[in-house]
C-alpha cells in the first residue's frame, strides 16, 4: 500500500492547484515558498560543469560517507538500534548511489567531452567505492551483531535487512579473506570494463554520404532535417543515430543503401568493445563461480522474479516455440511483398530488408503511412497531452519550474504534486532532442532516490528523461512518428513510477522492484496510444487541429502491430537469448567467440545478420543490463495482464478509479513488498498470460 506524505499546512497551499496550471512556469523560490514548511527535502542538486568540480564532487561525496561509516563501525555494540545501524547505513548508500546517479546523467549529457569524460571516472570511483562496501567485514559485523540481539522487526524494517543481509552473502562475506579480497578486484575491474563499454558505444559514429537517387523514398521531412542535406547536395546520414537509421533503412528503395548502413551500424564500436565483451564474458563467469553460483545468469537472476537461469531460459524458449508458426507466415508474406516490387519470384528476404518491406507491407495491406501520421503528433502538442492523461488517471498536477542549473539549454524541469492533498510528489527533467555527445537512445536516468528520514522529513524522488525526438525545424515543429509517441508513453511511465512510489528506505525505492519486472508499469502504459479515445484527446493535426486520426486507422495500427508480432518478438527473444547464452558460458581458459555465439543466436531465433557485423558490439544492454534482456518480456506479460483491468473498466483507459487503485497497490508499493503481491492486489486474482497472448495475436480468440 502507498504510503502518503504527512499532511502539510494546507491552509498555505490552497489554490496550488489552479496556480500550478496557471503559471506559465514557476520559480524555484515561488516552490521552496509554498511548501517552506513541508517536511520535506526540496532542494536540487547541482549539476557540474567542469572537470574540476567533478573531481571535488568525488572527494566530498566520499570524504564524507567514510566519516559516516566510521562513525557506524565504532558505536557500542550493546547501544546499537535499528536506527544506527541499518537505517544509518541506507543513508550513507543513499547519498552516494544519489552523487553516482547525477554523475551518471552527467556522462551522457553534458555537452563537453572532456566532462563527460571526468564523469565517467568519478562515476567508476563512486561505483568501485559502493562494490566495496559489500565486503567491508567491519560494517557486516556491526549489521550482523545487532541482528543477533533478535529484534522484532517488520514491515519495511525487516525486508530492508533481510535484502541487505541478502547482498552481503551474495558478495561473498561468508568466505575466506582472501576469497573476498579477490572477488572484490574482479568485481572493480569489471566496473572499469562495463564503463568502457558504454563510453565506447556512446562514442561510435559514422556517417554515410549518400545521393538524393538513393535514397529514393526517404521522406522530406529526414532529407530536410538539420544537418542532413550538405553543401555539395548530397546527404550524410548518421548510422549511430537511432532516427536517422530507421527513416533511411525503412523508406529507402535502394537496397543497397539499406545494406549499405546496416552494416555500418553493425560495425559501430566492433573493434573495441568485441574484446571489452569477451573479458566482461569470462570475468562474470569467473565472479559467479567463486561466490558459488554455476554461472553469472545464475547469480544475476537469483535476486528477480524467475530465480534462476532456467526458469529465463525456459521461459524465453517457451515463447520462441510458441511464435514458430506465427514468424513462418509473417515471413513469408514479407517474403512475397519483395516478390511483387522486385517482380523475383525467387527473391529471398535479407536483413536489410526487413525494416523496409515490413513499412511497405504496412503501406499496402494497411493503407497506412506512418510518416504522414506525423503531423498529427506535434511534440508539444502531444507532450501536453500525455500529461493530462497522467494527471487524470494518477490524480497529479504538472507545473513547469524555471531550474535554477542546468547541464543544457533547452532541458526542462517540472513539478508533481497530488491533486487532492497538494502535496509534492516529485520533480522531473525533459532533456529530449539529440546534439553531439549526448546518449543516444531513449531512458529514464534516476537522479535521487526517495526515502523517509529518521527526523520524518521525505527526500523527493528526481529523474531526467534523456531522449532523441525529431528535433524541430524552422518551418515546422517536431513531428512524432507514432513508435516515437509510444517510446514517450513507455519512458514517461518510468517517471511516473519513481514519482509515486513511497518507501522509507533508498534500497526499497521504485526502481529497486525485481529488474524482470522494472520496465512493467511503463510497458503497461504504451497501450493508451493505441486506443481512440485515448488519442483523440491529444492526437491533432499541427496544421488543422479540428482533424483526429480516424478510427479505422488506428484500428489498422492495432492490427498491422499484430500482423508483424511474430518476427519483432522473435527478434526480442533473440536479443534476450544472446544475453543469457553469453552469461551462461562456464569459466574456461579459452576466450570465447563471443560475436560468433551472439550473432549464431540471431541467426537461429531471428534472421541472421549481416556478414561481417557485431550487433553485441553495440548493444548496451549487455554492460548494464546483463543476463536481464530476457526481463523485458516478462515484464511485457505482467504489463499486459495490467492493461488487461483498464480494458475492461467503464471508462477503459481512462478510468480514474482503476488509475488510482493502480497508483496505490503497484506504483506507489514501490520495493516495500514482493511485486508479485502488488501485482496480484491490484488484478484482485492470480497472474495470467492470457491477455499477452491476446495482445501478440497468437491467442485463437484474436486472429
Amino acid at each position: 500500500m502507498m504510503k502518503r506524505l504527512a499532511r502539510i499546512g494546507l491552509v498555505t497551499l490552497v489554490g496550488l492547484t489552479s496556480s500550478l496550471h496557471a503559471a506559465t512556469s514557476l520559480t524555484m523560490a515561488q516552490v521552496e515558498a509554498m511548501y517552506k514548511d513541508a517536511p520535506i527535502v526540496f532542494d536540487l542538486p547541482f549539476y557540474e560543469n567542469a572537470v574540476e568540480a567533478l573531481k571535488q564532487t568525488e572527494k566530498e561525496t566520499l570524504a564524507t560517507a567514510d566519516a559516516a561509516l566510521t562513525a557506524l563501525v565504532a558505536q557500542d555494540p550493546s547501544k546499537a538500534t535499528l536506527a544506527s545501524t541499518f537505517k544509518a547505513f541506507d543513508r550513507i548508500v543513499g547519498n552516494v548511489t544519489d552523487t553516482s546517479q547525477r554523475v551518471g546523467l552527467i556522462q551522457g549529457t553534458h555537452p563537453e567531452k572532456a566532462v563527460r569524460d571526468a564523469a565517467a571516472e568519478v562515476d567508476v570511483a563512486l561505483s568501485s567505492w559502493l562494490i566495496a562496501l559489500e565486503y567491508r567485514e567491519d560494517i557486516y559485523r556491526v549489521l550482523k551483531a545487532f541482528l543477533d540481539t533478535r529484534p522484532a522487526l517488520t514491515g519495511q524494517d525487516l525486508r530492508n535487512v533481510e535484502e541487505t543481509m541478502r547482498d552481503y552473502r551474495r558478495a561473498g562475506l561468508e568466505l575466506p579473506a582472501d576469497q573476498r579480497a579477490q572477488i572484490e578486484a574482479m568485481r572493480k575491474t569489471l566496473t572499469e570494463q562495463v564503463t568502457k563499454f558504454q563510453q565506447n558505444i556512446a562514442a561510435a559514429s559514422t556517417g554515410l554520404t549518400f545521393t538524393a537517387a538513393e535514397l529514393d523514398g526517404v521522406p522530406d521531412s529526414f532529407l530536410t532535417s538539420p544537418g542532413v542535406k550538405q553543401d555539395d547536395g548530397s546527404y550524410k546520414v548518421m548510422a549511430n543515430v537511432t532516427w536517422h537509421y530507421v527513416a533511411v533503412v525503412e523508406n529507402a528503395r535502394n537496397p543497397e543503401t539499406r545494406r549499405k548502413l546496416a552494416h555500418a551500424r553493425g560495425q559501430l564500436a566492433r573493434e573495441e568493445n568485441i574484446p571489452l565483451l569477451t573479458d566482461m564474458v569470462m570475468l562474470r563467469a569467473k565472479i559467479a563461480q567463486a561466490l558459488g553460483y554455476k554461472t553469472w545468469a545464475d547469480y544475476q537472476t537469483e535476486t528477480r522474479m524467475s530465480g534462476s537461469a532456467a526458469t529465463a531460459l525456459t521461459f524465453e524458449n517457451e515463447l520462441v516455440a510458441g511464435l514458430e508458426g506465427k514468424m513462418k507466415q509473417e515471413w513469408e508474406e514479407l517474403r512475397q511483398t519483395k516478390v511483387r516490387e522486385t517482380g523475383n519470384a525467387n527473391a529471398q528476404l535479407e536483413a536489410w530488408d526487413i525494416a523496409y518491406y515490413t513499412n511497405l507491407l504496412t503501406k499496402e495491406k494497411y493503407s497506412i503511412d506512418t510518416d504522414a501520421l506525423r503531423v498529427f503528433f506535434p511534440y508539444d502538442a502531444t507532450l501536453q497531452g500525455m500529461f493530462r492523461i497522467y494527471e487524470s488517471i494518477f490524480g497529479l498536477t504538472f507545473a513547469e519550474v524555471q531550474p535554477p542549473q542546468i547541464w543544457f539549454p533547452d532541458v526542462k524541469l517540472y513539478l508533481v504534486t497530488d491533486t487532492a492533498t497538494r502535496q509534492p510528489m516529485g520533480m522531473f527533467y525533459l532533456d529530449m532532442f539529440p546534439r553531439e555527445g549526448k546518449y543516444n537512445h531513449f531512458a529514464c536516468f534516476g537522479i535521487r532516490d526517495q526515502r523517509t528520514l529518521d527526523d520524518g522529513r521525505t527526500v523527493l524522488p528526481l529523474v531526467s528523461l534523456v531522449c532523441n525526438f525529431p528535433p524541430p525545424k524552422p518551418d515546422q515543429p517536431s513531428l512524432l512518428s507514432h513508435d516515437d509517441v509510444e517510446t514517450l508513453f513507455h519512458e514517461f511511465g518510468h517517471v511516473m513510477h519513481k514519482m509515486l512510489g513511497r518507501s522509507d528506505y533508498q534500497r526499497l525505492s521504485s526502481f529497486a522492484v525485481p529488474r524482470d519486472f522494472v520496465e512493467a508499469p511503463s510497458q503497461m502504459l504504451e497501450n493508451w496510444i493505441r486506443d481512440k479515445r485515448v488519442l483523440d484527446t491529444f492526437a491533432a493535426d499541427y496544421r488543422d487541429p479540428s482533424k483526429k486520426i480516424p478510427a479505422d486507422v488506428i484500428e489498422r495500427l492495432n492490427d498491422v502491430r499484430k500482423a508483424t508480432s511474430g518476427m519483432f518478438y522473435r527478434r526480442q527473444l533473440s536479443y534476450g537469448l544472446l544475453d543469457l547464452t553469453l552469461h551462461t558460458l562456464p569459466v574456461s581458459d579459452t576466450r570465447p567467440d563471443v560475436n560468433a555465439l551472439a550473432n549464431g543466436v540471431l541467426a537461429r531465433v531471428s534472421y541472421p545478420p549481416i556478414p561481417d557485423t557485431a550487433f553485441a558490439a553495440y548493444f548496451g544492454h549487455l554492460a548494464g543490463y546483463d543476463a536481464g534482456y530476457y526481463g523485458y518480456l516478462w515484464a511485457l506479460a505482467i504489463a499486459t495482464d495490467l492493461a488487461s483491468v483498464f480494458e475492461a473498466a467503464p471508462n477503459g483507459f481512462m478510468d480514474t478509479s482503476v488509475g488510482m487503485r493502480l497508483r496505490n497497490e503497484v506504483y506507489g508499493a514501490a520495493n516495500t513488498r514482493d511485486v508479485n503481491q502488488s501485482v496480484e492486489a491490484f488484478l484482485g486474482r492470480p497472474r495470467s498470460i492470457t491477455p499477452f497472448l491476446k495482445f501478440v495475436g497468437a491467442a485463437p480468440d484474436s486472429n
